[in-house]
């Protein structure tokens, strides 16, 4: 009774937030925002399904394959989101509004001066 309860519990909030995203996707203006809109909600309705299917079949085999789905998915998504973002910056695809992507310039001043540390760290 109370997995059977769990698992409708996980597999509604699971489709809330897949319905949430799917909303996203097709309401907002440009792809960075579709991109987080279908990054994050989604990831977190399909994890609690996933979780749906580990609570409602146990840690077993079946079990067992939900939850290395989630860490697929945990693992996965992110990067696949973070290329999109850059792909479309590289290609110039705007930002909405006032909103501008990190100066490269300023990036790379960091990253020399954090490789500089370690440098300096490993040669003590």
């Amino acid at each position: 009774m109370i997995r059977t309860g769990l698992t409708i519990a996980l597999i509604v909030v699971g489709v809330f937030f897949l319905t949430v995203g799917t909303i996203g996707m097709l309401r907002l203006p440009n792809v960075y925002n579709r991109m987080h809109a279908t990054s994050k909600p989604t990831t977190l309705g399909t994890a609690a399904i996933f979780f749906a299917g580990f609570a409602h079949f146990g840690p077993g085999a079946e079990g067992l394959t939900a939850l290395i789905g989630i860490v697929f998915l945990f693992l996965t998504v992110p990067t696949g989101a973070h290329m999109i973002a850059r792909a479309a910056e590289q290609i110039g695809i705007p930002f909405e509004g006032s909103v501008t992507w990190p100066d490269a310039s300023a990036v790379d001043r960091s990253d020399r001066a954090e490789r500089a540390e370690r440098t300096e760290k490993s040669d003590d």
